[in-house]
C-alpha cells in the first residue's frame, strides 16, 4: 500500500504522521516551505528536501549520513512505529523521494505511504487545510541504512558489462536521447549506456496528479526488452523523479524495494 487516496487520509488523519515534502525545480521559482506556511494539510510537518540531504557535496539530494537523518527525524517528532503519509504540491512528485528516503533509512515500508494526487487533489475535493504551526515533541528515532537500496557511479559503470540489474531513467526522452541541453549547468547531454527511458510524467495523470492505473503501469514496464527477473535501479536528474518510478514499480511488484542511483545524471553527466 505505497499509495493512499485522499479519502483514506481524511478518515485516518488522526492516526498518522503527515509530511509535506513539496519541492520545486529552480526554474519554477516557487518556495515549498513558504507555500507550506501559508497552507497545508492539518498537522502536516514540513520536510525540506534540500536541507535534509547531504550538504558537503555539489550533487543535489544525495542521501545524508545516518546521524543527520536521525537528527532530522527526531526534530520532526517521527517515531519508528509511526504510520506516515507523505504528500507534496510539486510537479515532480517530490513526496516519492521522501518515501524512498524513509525506507532507505529503515522505516517499515508497510508504514510509509504517499498521498495519491497530493495537495492538489486534496484541495480540489475541498478537504481541510490550515496554516497553523505544528507543535512537535522531539522523538528518539533509530535508523538502519539499507545500503542495498542505493547504487553509486562505480556500481553503475561495472553493471554496463555485468548486466546484474536494469537501469531505467525517469528524465524526458529528449534529455535521455541528448536532443536538448541539461537544465543543470556543466552536464553533458545523453544517458547511461544500456539504460532505458520511462519519463516519470507518463505515469502521472495530468488533471489531478494521481498515478495511472496499475494495468497501465504494467504495460509501460512490460514494453522494455530486458530480463524482467533482474532488479531495476532507477535514475533521473537528481534522484527525485527516479523515486516516482520506484514507487510506481512497487505498485505492480509487491516484493520490490526501491533502488536508486543516488548521483543520477547530476553525477554521471559530469564525466
Amino acid at each position: 500500500m505505497s499509495l493512499v487516496d485522499t479519502s483514506w487520509l481524511e478518515n485516518n488523519i488522526d492516526k498518522v504522521k503527515i509530511i509535506d515534502c513539496s519541492w520545486h525545480m529552480p526554474q519554477a521559482q516557487r518556495n515549498g516551505f513558504k507555500e507550506y506556511t501559508e497552507e497545508h494539510i492539518p498537522n502536516a510537518i514540513f520536510f525540506d528536501l534540500d536541507k535534509n540531504s547531504k550538504l558537503d557535496t555539489d550533487l543535489p539530494h544525495m542521501l545524508a549520513d545516518t546521524r543527520s537523518w536521525v537528527d532530522t527525524m527526531n526534530n520532526m517528532g517521527i517515531e519508528n512505529n509511526d504510520r506516515i503519509v507523505v504528500y507534496d504540491n510539486s510537479d515532480v512528485i517530490s513526496s516519492c523521494r521522501c518515501w524512498y528516503n524513509l525506507i532507505y533509512y529503515g522505516h517499515d515500508p508497510k508504514l510509509v505511504h504517499v498521498l495519491d494526487g497530493g495537495l492538489k487533489k486534496w484541495k480540489k475535493e475541498n478537504k481541510p487545510t490550515n496554516n497553523k504551526k505544528v507543535i512537535i515533541q522531539v522523538s528518539n528515532y533509530k535508523c538502519k541504512e539499507n545500503i542495498k537500496l542505493v547504487k553509486n557511479k562505480k556500481q553503475i559503470d561495472e553493471n554496463i558489462d555485468k548486466k546484474d540489474f536494469n537501469v531505467v531513467d525517469a528524465r524526458s526522452r529528449e534529455r535521455f536521447e541528448g536532443k536538448v541541453a541539461e537544465p543543470r549547468k556543466g552536464l553533458r547531454s545523453g544517458s547511461i549506456k544500456n539504460s532505458f527511458c520511462l519519463p516519470f510524467s507518463e505515469l502521472i495523470n495530468n488533471e489531478d496528479h494521481t498515478f495511472i492505473s496499475k494495468d497501465k503501469i504494467k504495460e509501460k514496464f512490460a514494453s522494455f526488452k530486458f530480463e524482467h527477473s533482474k532488479n531495476i535501479v532507477f535514475s533521473c536528474g537528481s534522484g527525485v523523479t527516479a523515486s516516482v518510478l520506484a514507487l510506481a514499480y512497487s505498485l505492480i511488484n509487491a516484493k520490490y524495494m526501491p533502488t536508486i542511483y543516488d548521483g543520477s545524471w547530476s553525477e554521471y553527466g559530469k564525466y
